[in-house]
């Protein structure tokens, strides 16, 4: 699947070779106060944990993934979105529920660049019939991630505690279906 290019973003599915991105990104304290409390992730976490687990959830035919998300003139990094079935890494997988996250470099906040980019790579994925329901989650704190979720047209299901292999943490759950 090819994702076209937004308004003023253009993406591209990461892998390994962007490991160097993903540990920049994540080295901002501001970047990562919702994920870790604000504690940089490793470049042995990286390289030992986060590309593993892209690597068994990304399938470009069918928009599974991190999308690179950058300025479309100057191919400048900004963040990702993410794509993957909702509870992936549960015993239960939702094939027909894909679940869509953001992360963001600092300085494109505030710009309409997250908002931007999961509205566009929803409608792909959406148009090529990818998925019936999208979701997202976010600790309920993360107004600016939870405002996104409205954007995209996702309602509030509930609160809860999501289990992942990392560790469990409470967040709220949003969904949209199409």
């Amino acid at each position: 699947m090819l994702i076209e290019d937004s308004q003023r973003l253009s993406y591209a599915l990461m892998t390994v070779d962007d490991s160097e991105l993903m540990f920049q990104l994540d080295q901002d304290p501001q970047v990562m106060h919702y994920i870790t409390g604000g504690k940089a992730t490793s470049r042995k976490d990286i390289e030992e944990i986060f590309l593993p687990r892209l690597q068994s959830y990304t399938n470009l035919a069918k928009g599974w993934g991190l999308w690179k998300t950058m300025l479309k003139h100057e191919q400048s990094f900004l963040g990702w979105i993410l794509v993957r079935p909702a509870n992936y890494f549960s015993d239960k997988p939702q094939f027909n529920n894909l679940e869509l996250g953001w992360r963001f470099k600092r300085e494109a906040w505030g710009c309409g660049y997250a908002t931007e980019a999961a509205v566009h790579i929803l409608q792909a994925l959406a148009s090529a019939g990818s998925a019936r329901r999208f979701s997202a989650i976010a600790v309920e704190d993360n107004s600016s991630s939870i405002k996104i979720m409205h954007k995209l047209g996702m309602k509030y299901v509930k609160t809860y505690t999501h289990k992942d292999p990392l560790g469990e943490e409470e967040v709220v759950y949003y969904q949209v279906d199409v």
